[in-house]
């Protein structure tokens, strides 16, 4: 028997959706800049297509992480467990959280992966544009993520689920960390700077609160309360995937 999207799952969807419309806007609006022989202009001294494109991306991310800072029952439990409303204590006192050197590895592999994109920018072989648009095209990645396939609770974090991650509210500051290297106008810092209030605010709510985060400390992340149920759509969607393999070869 199908299941039907819950509704925080077809939120994801329609995410998933926008983000890549910004993707796509980002990226054409890169290759005019490209036709008009220069970078992108991150301060456009005109209201001309340019600043409406940035404005959008800016407007939509801006109000997605001032969202997030806030109770919600449009959000996943994976980043309303970090509120107090969202911890039902289940009797134990010693939550079991992931090891701190996966959340050190994990880290260490995102640093490398942008300091590779960091250096390649600082040194001319791609520009703020390129920047922006790896920035977007990680802003899609992370509703695939949620959605479909995530590495890192599958490689690096081994957490159950979505609900029970012990990063999700790193995805903002994940998403902007290009911006670290043009940090320098009104588009790119002010999305910089919420991101890591996001960042900063959940880790000190994790080591001020971890049994918060613990599924055999909070209730609120068993799966009978689960609200989402993001695993059995991705087991439906992989069992699809499975039984169409052979008509998909077909149409190679």
């Amino acid at each position: 028997m199908k299941k039907r999207l819950t509704r925080i799952t077809a939120v994801h969807y329609v995410k998933l959706i926008y983000r890549s419309i910004l993707f796509f806007a980002g990226i054409a609006l890169y290759a005019f800049s490209l036709k008009d022989g220069r970078d992108i202009d991150f301060t456009p001294d005109s209201f001309g297509a340019e600043a409406v494109i940035l404005g959008v991306i800016f407007a939509v991310y801006a109000l997605e992480m001032i969202t997030r800072l806030f109770p919600s029952r449009l959000e996943s439990m994976g980043c309303q467990k970090q509120f107090k409303r969202n911890y039902e204590p289940t009797g134990n006192t010693a939550p079991s959280n992931v090891p701190w050197w996966r959340t050190f590895v994990t880290a260490t592999a995102w640093f490398t992966l942008n300091g590779i994109i960091g250096a390649l920018y600082l040194f001319g072989v791609i520009d703020a544009g390129i920047l922006l648009i790896v920035s977007l095209a990680y802003g899609i990645c992370d509703m695939i993520c949620v959605l479909f396939y995530c590495p890192f609770h599958s490689i690096l974090l081994r957490s159950r689920c979505c609900v029970d991650c012990r990063i999700y509210n790193w995805d903002f500051a994940m998403m902007f960390t290009p911006f670290v290297f043009i940090a320098n106008n009104w588009f790119t810092a002010p999305l910089l700077a919420l991101s890591l209030v996001i960042l900063i605010r959940w880790e000190i709510t994790y080591k001020a609160h971890p049994e918060r985060f613990s599924r055999n400390t909070n209730k609120c992340l068993d799966c009978a309360h689960c609200e989402e149920k993001l695993c059995k759509h991705k087991k439906q969607l992989a069992s699809y995937l499975k039984k169409n393999a052979d008509r998909f070869k077909t149409m190679k």
